[in-house]
Parts: structure tokens; C-alpha cells; sequence
């Protein structure tokens, strides 16, 4: 069983970044190879992250010639804007989530686990331990949209609205975590489902809207159009998230505290980075949580 792991990132968070790849070298097992998803402009960056487990790929391998970013002017430079004669100007994240979708068409492993940045292994993890009688295991938060921060009830609407499907699930479930396991066959049969039914590509289908998640379109097609096929819904997540800045002191303590409740069947932490907390304390921290 192999995985195809991914991770859509940028310059800004390149630090942390570099310590998810340190924690995959250090914890990862079975037979995997990591793929950094970036911007052309951060290509040389990330290079240097690179190694026999390990590759870039540009979003210009993933993207269509009519969808590049450029400096946003309203952020004087700062920031990059996605472009497109089809869609309102994209975002970063936006971008990050489009990379992670097109992959689907580019890897030939079995599983593809999508890791965000700003996680860190702390345990060693197999990702092959995610399957089970040829069913892989799938974050579902059950009726968890309603719970959840802002934006969930319209992704999954969106997602509804591109996939032929009512915007409006009963029950609406969650299927939004920083680190999320698809099917490459199911993954693939999404993006054909998209062009069969929209008429033109995946692509342009999903960016007709802003309200853009690709574990909410993911999540949907798995469950209401493939029927739950070849998949386990599990609301238990294998990360240990800090999400909030005012959820722990912003203090080593604080940290501690947070790290302090990680669950056993968890593999991963992941700090947001708006947080705060320094990435030496965070390291020092996740590489020194007990093995289960």
C-alpha cells in the first residue's frame, strides 16, 4: 500500500514547513513519497527541501496556462492573486486547495494524505494503518458543519451546487481537518464526475464560486455519490489542533497544556500559525510526546 503525501504551502510558511518534513523523516513509515505543492515563485525555496522521499512541484504543472497569480495590489505586493478569465480573483488558500485536488491526476499511489503545514508528527504513523478490509478511513465530524467555524454551511453548499447534490445536507457533516486521507480511485472519479456533469474542466467547475473546500467537495462525492464506497467515516481526528490563539496562553505553559491533551490514537499536532507560539518550543515539545 502506498501514499502520495501532500502538502500546498508557501514562502511564509516555509519554516514551518521545513519542521512537518523533519517530523515525516523522523516518524513517517511504510512506503510513501511527499509532494511540496507551491507557487512558481517559491519553487527555488522549497527545493532545498527536497530529497529521495521528497518532491517539489510547481503549480504550473498542475494548472491550466489561464490561471496564474500576481502581485495583489491592494496589499501593495505583499500578497499574490490568483487570475482567471472564469472565476473572481482566487486567494492563496484557494490556490493551495485546487493544487491538492489536481494531484489526484498526477500520482499512482493507492492513498493520498493531505498534511498542512503547520502540522508536526510526534508519533511514528503508517498511513497504510488507515485502510481496513480494502475501506480507507475518512474524517467525518457527523453534523459537525453546524458546529464549526464560520464558512462550513457554504463550502458545503457550494460543494452540493458543483456535485448535483442539495445545498443544503441533513444532516451536514464536517469533513475539514489538517490532515485528511482520500482514495486515489475515488479522488480521480471526482474530478471525472465534475467535467461529465458541468460539461467543461474540474477545474472551472470549482472555481465558479469562492466558497471553496476540497474536503467538503471530496467529502460529499464520497458519501452521497459514491454511497460511502471503500470508505470509513471517523470523526476522530489524527491531529491534535490548536486552532485558536485564545484557547491556551500564549506562553510555554500554555503550550504545554495543549500538548498535554493529545490522545493516544493521535499521530500529529498542528499549531495554527496565526498563534503564536515560537517553532523551537513547538519542535522541542512534539519530539518529546511518549510513543503509544
Amino acid at each position: 500500500m502506498t501514499t502520495a503525501v501532500m502538502t500546498a504551502s508557501y514562502v511564509a510558511d516555509f519554516e514551518r514547513c521545513a519542521l512537518l518534513c523533519e517530523s515525516m523523516d523522523r516518524f513517517l513509515e511504510g512506503r510513501w513519497h511527499h509532494y511540496l505543492l507551491v507557487e512558481r515563485a517559491d519553487v527555488q525555496l522549497f527545493k532545498s527541501l527536497e530529497g529521495v522521499n521528497r518532491t517539489v512541484v510547481s503549480e504550473a504543472e498542475l494548472f491550466p496556462s489561464w490561471l496564474r497569480a500576481f502581485p495583489d495590489p491592494l496589499s501593495m505586493g505583499r500578497r499574490r492573486v490568483w487570475l482567471s478569465p472564469f472565476s473572481l480573483p482566487l486567494r492563496g488558500w484557494h490556490a493551495q486547495q485546487l493544487r491538492r485536488l489536481a494531484m489526484a491526476r498526477h500520482v499512482e499511489a493507492e492513498t493520498i494524505l493531505s498534511i498542512d503545514s503547520d502540522v508536526v508528527l510526534v508519533r511514528p504513523f503508517d498511513p497504510a494503518s488507515l485502510w481496513s478490509e480494502g475501506r480507507l478511513r475518512m474524517f467525518r465530524a457527523d453534523n459537525g458543519a453546524h458546529d464549526a467555524t464560520p464558512g462550513h454551511l457554504a463550502w458545503l453548499a457550494h460543494a452540493g451546487t458543483i456535485l448535483g447534490l442539495p445545498p443544503h445536507p441533513d444532516p451536514a457533516h464536517d469533513y475539514i481537518s489538517n490532515m485528511v486521507a482520500w482514495r486515489t480511485d475515488t479522488a480521480r472519479a471526482l474530478l471525472d464526475h465534475l467535467e461529465n456533469r458541468s460539461g467543461k474542466s474540474w477545474l472551472r467547475a470549482v472555481i465558479s464560486s469562492r466558497d471553496i473546500s476540497e474536503c467538503m467537495i471530496y467529502g460529499r462525492f464520497a458519501d452521497e455519490v459514491m454511497g460511502g464506497v471503500g470508505h470509513r467515516p471517523d470523526a476522530r481526528s489524527l491531529s491534535h489542533v490548536l486552532w485558536f490563539r485564545e484557547t491556551f496562553p500564549q506562553t510555554s505553559e500554555g503550550l504545554a497544556s495543549f500538548m498535554a491533551e493529545i490522545r493516544p490514537d493521535q499521530v500529529a499536532i498542528g499549531v495554527q500559525s496565526f498563534v503564536g507560539h515560537p517553532l523551537s518550543e513547538i519542535r522541542r515539545l512534539a519530539f518529546s510526546v511518549t510513543p503509544v
